[in-house]
């Protein structure tokens, strides 16, 4: 995001606790955005202004992006709020907030599918064939049981990405190649020209989705993760939906 001035990145601290943002625009929510808008750069679009519990902060919505300015948009805050008592970042909890995804709308016909045990753990995880991290999640992903992955083929990191997803799509077993080439280097065959595969419209999800990088990967409560997770915080995430899903 380009600003017209330069402005010095601040993190707030606050001591109060956030009872919640409110969805109607007061008046003055409407003028502060009419104020804030002008001094972000040309073509920039404000989503929202919400006045915040903290410090007579106003909450600045950009897509998935949020900064902070006063009532009268003479400054911009950029960074985060953090509680000072608990340590609580309430930016970093909003943006959460905002990138979360219904996980039943996602078109999964356009994914691999990985099922080991009973499956009954699911994520989906957009990926690029040519992604060092992704191979190696696969890695800790092929270490755990009763998990359900679905794949999504990414290809946003180099010009022969997308020839290797379109070679393991059209293969006959395209998850077995999948895992051949993420696991163990070997290549898929060479796809017939006329091959159908996902790979436009995939790329126009993540892209819907606001996917910067791989991996990327969802859970059911339509939360993200961008990048690699370990086991460990894999299994800590699983338990965490359980005890949500039980409550």
């Amino acid at each position: 995001m380009k600003l017209k001035q330069c402005f010095v990145g601040l993190t707030m601290v606050a001591s109060v606790l956030v009872s919640g943002v409110a969805l109607a625009q007061t008046p003055q929510e409407v003028a502060v955005k009419k104020l804030v808008e002008p001094k972000l750069g040309d073509g920039v679009k404000v989503d929202s202004v919400n006045k915040t519990p903290y410090a007579g902060l106003y909450e600045v919505r950009i897509g998935a992006d949020v900064i902070y300015t006063d009532d009268k948009a003479q400054f911009l805050f950029i960074g985060n709020v953090v509680d000072a008592k608990t340590g609580l970042n309430y930016t970093k909890a909003r943006i959460d907030e905002l990138n979360k995804i219904k996980f039943a709308d996602l078109p999964l016909d356009l994914a691999l599918k990985m099922v080991k045990g009973d499956g009954k753990r699911v994520i989906a995880v957009f990926e690029d064939p040519n992604c060092g991290y992704c191979k190696r999640f696969r890695k800790t992903l092929a270490g755990m049981n009763n998990i359900t992955v679905y794949t999504f083929m990414y290809n946003i990191l180099a010009e022969d990405s997308a020839v290797k997803s379109k070679n393991i799509w059209c293969s006959a077993d395209r998850n077995k190649a999948w895992e051949d080439w993420m696991m163990n280097g070997k290549a898929a065959p060479t796809a017939a020209a006329n091959c159908a595969n996902p790979n436009e419209k995939v790329l126009a999800l993540g892209q819907k989705l606001n996917v910067r990088g791989t991996p990327g990967i969802f859970f059911t409560d339509g939360s993200r993760y961008p990048g690699v997770m370990d086991a460990k915080a894999l299994e800590e995430k699983f338990a965490s939906l359980s005890a949500a899903k039980a409550n």
